[in-house]
């Protein structure tokens, strides 16, 4: 909540800002078209609890003899990692422009649930996500200084595609077993707001640098078990019975916010629980805040 009401300041100060911008401050040699080219490498900004995964709680816990000597929550976010970006903008005079960031954002692996037997890593469940995404954002410049010229950007992240993939090394009573799911999302929209500068390198190039903040939630739609082996074995053609078998219902979950009598879920519905359809379970959610610096060239048409 904090978050959200910092970048609420940002854009009521943006806002007033370019409300107090006197008319005769463009000029038409500022109006015209821009691309911006950058890399950008974010850190994440809250930590929060992992979600259960598969069924875990996410802990790291740590056995010595049969006996647990240590047990945490494993917490963090998906927004620490690298992304790249096609930025096209438009200025309308010296203070005003536009945005529009095409971008892929790949996040750092992030252990979610851990298991140590006696110095032996027995479970080991790792996430990241990957996404593609849209970033409109208005553009406040403030002023051109010896080459430099800082501006304010404040816009929001529209997901266009992305998905969280889970990927699960184990140590069973049969073999090591080796499992990869894909979590799609629900629709969302996330907050940016940057600061940054670009600096003149000839009459339409400028390599520029700006630190921007994003917040960003992203609640999970459905899952799917893509990869499943056992002891090196297709783990998919596990016999009924088999202890390491998988339904269809754990293979295919989709999720929601409640579960109750009708829901394909053993808690709730254990009469009408079909193993043959694809289960239902709750919905949770996952951060993929964070503070980034983006570097890069623009050129200007």
């Amino acid at each position: 909540m904090k978050k959200n009401l910092l970048i609420l300041g940002m854009m009521v100060c943006s806002m007033t800002m370019l409300a107090q911008t006197k008319d005769d401050a463009s000029t038409t040699a500022d109006k015209g078209w821009y691309v911006k080219l950058g890399g950008s490498y974010f850190i994440q900004a809250t930590a929060t609890e992992f979600p259960s995964v598969n069924g875990r709680e996410p802990l790291r816990q740590v056995y010595t003899g049969g006996v647990l000597v240590s047990k945490e929550s494993v917490t963090g976010s998906f927004g620490e990692g690298f992304r790249t970006g096609l930025t096209a903008g438009y200025r309308f005079n010296t203070r005003v422009g536009f945005e529009m960031g095409v971008n892929y954002y790949t996040s750092n692996q992030k252990t979610m649930v851990e298991t140590i037997v006696d110095d032996v890593k027995m479970l080991d469940i790792k996430g990241q996500v990957t996404a593609f995404d849209v970033a409109p954002a208005l553009v406040l410049f403030l002023g051109e200084h010896k080459g430099f010229e800082p501006y304010t950007k404040v816009g929001v992240i529209v997901p266009v595609h992305g998905q969280l993939d889970l990927k699960t090394n184990a140590v069973t009573s049969v073999g090591p077993l080796y499992r990869e799911d894909v979590i799609k999302p629900e629709p969302t929209v996330g907050f940016l707001a940057s600061l940054g500068t670009t600096y003149k390198l000839g009459k339409n190039i400028s390599a520029f640098a700006e630190i921007e903040y994003r917040n960003f939630t992203v609640h999970g739609k459905n899952k799917e078990v893509t990869n499943y082996t056992v002891n090196g074995a297709d783990g998919f053609a596990l016999p009924v019975g088999h202890p390491l078998h998988l339904s269809n219902s754990e293979i295919n979950i989709n999720y929601g916010s409640n579960l109750n009598g009708t829901s394909n879920n053993k808690a709730t519905n254990s009469a009408g629980y079909d193993e043959d359809k694809a289960g239902d379970d709750l919905s949770s959610y996952i951060s993929i805040s964070g503070v980034g610096l983006t570097v890069g060239l623009k050129y200007s048409l």
